[in-house]
């Protein structure tokens, strides 16, 4: 069985309000991604599945970008953490470097990004509702709180869909909700 210690089961009752519902849901795929990519090798943090050169440690540290990129930098307006500078010039550079990394590296890495993630909301939320727009935008509108946090619900299912994929060939993990 795969630890998912760091992230533990937080209650998440069955009529929750509407920031209940969104930060339930998000913790909820934070807690079964790390259950679909906690406990393995390098080797299998690497495994690829058919034609896709997709792997579990790409999804890690993509993930830990996208928490990085919508929290700290879009949410707060501050600067990207210095873990991310190789971006500057390799925008493929999170994927393809995961493989150099270990599986305590990019589980450190996603885990402090989550961390980052979960104070900037606090933050926010303790002054401001779902309405509160970014500090900065990447396109032609800028977001409300709300919105990316949909938005990052949906980035994880998606990537727990592929993890789940690459898991089950690797040992046969198989399941919704961790443990």
């Amino acid at each position: 069985m795969t630890e998912t210690s760091e992230l533990t089961p937080r209650p998440f009752t069955a009529t929750p309000g509407e920031i209940e519902a969104l930060l339930g849901a998000m913790y909820r795929n934070r807690r079964t991604f790390a259950w679909k990519t906690g406990g393995l090798d390098a080797a299998a943090m690497r495994r690829t599945l058919g034609p896709s050169t997709l792997t579990l440690g790409g999804l890690v540290k993509h993930l830990a970008l996208v928490e990085d990129h919508y929290f700290t930098h879009l949410l707060l307006g501050e600067d990207y953490p210095a873990v991310w500078a190789p971006m500057a010039t390799n925008g493929d550079w999170p994927w393809t470097s995961a493989a150099d990394d270990s599986p305590a590296e990019l589980r450190a890495l996603w885990l402090a990004a989550v961390a980052r993630s979960e104070a900037a909301v606090d933050r926010v939320l303790a002054e401001h509702d779902l309405d509160h727009r970014l500090a900065l935008s990447d396109g032609p509108e800028t977001l409300n709180l709300r919105r990316v946090l949909v938005d990052l619900i949906e980035e994880y299912a998606r990537h727990t869909g592929h993890a789940d994929l690459i898991r089950e060939s690797i040992d046969g993990l198989v399941g919704e909700d961790a443990p």
